[in-house]
């Protein structure tokens, strides 16, 4: 009975949060923030970044340095917000640090993935898109236009 219980309170307040846009929106961001672990974008970017606007000496160093804090600084907050999504404030947080939104290098930006889900002609048969945007550095795209 005691863990029906404890069941059926987790339901319940599971519930409460279940209609408030601001809660979902921290814990979306607060799970792509954290998904920052398998991308590295902070750490492609700045390295693009050094290599455009600094040359070749602080490119490899600095840039790579900078964009593992930037990227252990995101992971941290991503899963400051995971944990405390119930919890209002649903602003983001530390954005002079962090973005608010995760980074990818310059010169390439991923899209939506190749499904039929996103794809508005599926039944022409002429869809397109990214065909692995979760791989890091994976640029096959399906009609590129």
């Amino acid at each position: 009975m005691r863990p029906l219980i404890f069941l059926f309170a987790a339901i319940v307040s599971l519930a409460v949060f279940t209609g408030c846009a601001g809660p979902e929106r921290k814990l979306a961001r607060g799970f792509d923030n954290t998904m920052e672990i398998v991308r590295w974008g902070d750490l492609r970017r700045s390295v693009e970044q050094e290599g455009v606007f600094s040359g070749p000496d602080y490119t490899y160093t600095y840039g790579s340095i900078h964009g593992f804090d930037q990227s252990v600084s995101r992971i941290g907050l991503g899963i400051y917000e995971v944990v405390t999504f119930p919890i209002p404030s649903y602003d983001p947080i530390l954005t002079t640090k962090v973005l608010a939104i995760p980074q990818s290098p310059e010169s390439y930006r991923p899209g939506l993935i190749d499904d039929p889900t996103f794809s508005t002609d599926t039944y022409t048969g002429y869809s397109g898109g990214d065909v692995a945007p979760f791989i890091p550095g994976s640029r096959f795209k399906v009609f590129d236009n």
